[in-house]
């Protein structure tokens, strides 16, 4: 009997394998063939999801609106020749486009990133290491990769961001240690930038971004804010955890504000604005008097007698416009009786269980821009100080709704009076200042570096005991000046009231309108 031979099983074995090389091509063409339905399918579907988050985030109140838009939109196509279909076109088009294949981020820095973050860790070893300790983080040579936990460049090769840690140590409740390397930080991330310094004492991390240059195109306009607040301006939306809607250039978009509070509950009822000549900080006092217009009256005594105000004059609601020492006393003692006037009125109708009269409850605001000038030249006609007269508004003025704004140069700071340094609470620092200055002014020193090229209106503000913020004011120039943009110009104008045609049966001229007793 001769042997089995094994031809028979070689092609069931080769009919098997080619079924399987079968079937593999089958699946292949056939994923070829559907490729672009299931790049438009996972891209649609990436559509509905992110569609469904902003649904999800949207208000309330902004849902009906929306829903009438969109069948008012799907009305409108359904009725055009052609529109389903051209709609439905679109829509594959925006699939495809969001359901196309990224190329993967490179995860790991370039050799220069490289050596840009090992200078960093090297230049770091002098201040974050100890000759006793048996394990230092910091060494010359060492690993920055254990020091350094998170970093980011931009787009140009700049660093953006970066996280360290620092040995427990060092110390980082000293002002002038964090300086040392904020300033070396600042040096080696690359200039022209402003960075802001995170530091977390509980686990010992630095914690390092470069913030984008505030916005300048924010004109004066009719901010959507309470009765009691004010906009000084506008800061980085990590800080504040609000926004408003402002309109540039005919567009709308929403801004993060420094809004100010005052009134009866405020702990922060008056302001003080110092600057640098040209930093802005008439810019400001007027747009906080344009703002104040809208709720209450407005008493302006314009130290530096240049006319910033004159637009104002006449206006309904502006008091009073001066600017001439003689003038200015009469005005000022007026606040001060009125002041007090306005303290009676109130304790009498509480104690009579009545709610206080309009003419109490409307807000009056007294604008003091370069107070220090007037004292000055009050001393030399031997007039009496007019600091002297705003004790009464500054110290009573949060239970009469009188509020106090003074504005001043920085180099006359040291000449304000006492009650006024006191007083003001709520405080803005202007223009190009060194980290000291800012701190000398605000009380604790800000967590930014400064700016290098600083527009007007560009500096820092601390309310009460809260966080320094960075501040750009809105542009709120004279309407009268002519070097101003006419777009600006119009926009303030447009914020105004009308003038008073006739005060006290006489006829008032372009000038400085008399006080008048409300």
């Amino acid at each position: 009997m001769g042997r089995r031979s094994l031809p028979r099983t070689l092609p069931a074995r080769t009919s098997l394998a080619q079924g399987r090389e079968l079937a593999h091509s089958v699946a292949d063409n056939t994923r070829d063939m559907l490729h672009p339905l299931l790049v438009v399918a996972r891209g649609l579907r990436a559509l509905a999801a992110g569609a469904w988050h902003r649904w999800q985030a949207m208000p309330g109140d902004r849902r009906g609106p929306t829903l009438l838009l969109l069948a008012s939109c799907t009305v409108i196509v359904a009725l055009l020749p052609y529109g389903p279909t051209l709609a439905a076109a679109a829509l594959m088009a925006a699939g495809a486009w969001a359901g196309r294949e990224r190329e993967p981020e490179e995860a790991e820095a370039g050799e220069a990133e490289e050596a840009r973050l090992q200078a960093v860790y090297e230049a770091l070893v002098p201040y974050f290491s100890d000759p006793q300790d048996p394990a230092p983080l910091y060494e010359h040579g060492g690993d920055r990769e254990t020091a350094f936990e998170g970093h980011a460049f931009d787009e140009h090769g700049r660093l953006a961001a970066l996280t360290l840690r620092y040995p427990g140590y060092f110390t980082d409740g000293e002002p002038e240690a964090r300086a040392r390397i904020e300033q070396l930080l600042y040096l080696k991330a690359g200039r022209g930038r402003e960075y802001r310094f995170d530091w977390d004492e509980a686990t010992n991390r630095l914690y390092l971004s470069a913030l984008p240059p505030l916005p300048t195109d924010i004109g004066a306009q009719r901010f959507v804010t309470a009765p009691g607040e004010t906009v000084l301006g506008f800061t980085d939306p990590s800080t504040v955890q609000r926004t408003l809607p402002v309109t540039v250039g005919g567009g709308t978009r929403d801004a993060p504000p420094v809004v100010w509070r005052t009134g009866r509950r405020s702990t922060e009822p008056h302001l003080l604005v110092l600057g640098r000549p040209g930093s802005g900080t008439t810019t400001l006092l007027r747009s906080v008097a344009v703002q104040a217009l809208h709720h209450g009256h407005v008493l302006v005594v314009d130290g530096g007698g240049t006319g910033e105000y004159a637009c104002l004059a006449g206006r309904e609601g502006v008091l009073a416009v001066e600017s001439a020492p003689c003038g200015v006393l009469a005005a000022l003692e007026w606040a001060s009786y009125e002041t007090e006037r306005r303290l009676a009125a109130a304790h009498h109708a509480r104690r009579l269980g009545r709610p206080p009269a309009d003419d109490v409850r409307r807000p009056l605001w007294i604008v003091v821009d370069r107070p220090v000038a007037l004292s000055r030249l009050a001393a030399e006609q031997g007039r009496r100080d007019p600091q002297a007269l705003l004790g009464t508004a500054l110290r009573h003025g949060h239970m009469a709704q009188v509020t106090v704004v003074a504005g001043e140069q920085l180099d006359g700071a040291g000449l304000l009076g006492e009650q006024l340094l006191a007083r003001t609470a709520a405080r803005v620092v202007l223009g190009a200042l060194a980290p000291e200055d800012v701190a000398a002014v605000l009380g604790v020193p800000p967590h930014t570096t400064p700016a290098e090229d600083v527009p007007p209106g560009r500096g820092y503000a601390r309310l009460g005991a809260g966080p320094v913020h960075r501040l750009q004011v809105p542009a709120t120039p004279d309407p009268y000046d002519q070097d101003a943009s006419e777009a600006q110009r119009q926009a303030v104008l447009d914020l105004l009231p009308e003038r008073i045609l006739a005060v006290t049966g006489r006829a008032v001229d372009e000038g400085v309108l008399p006080v008048q007793a409300t």
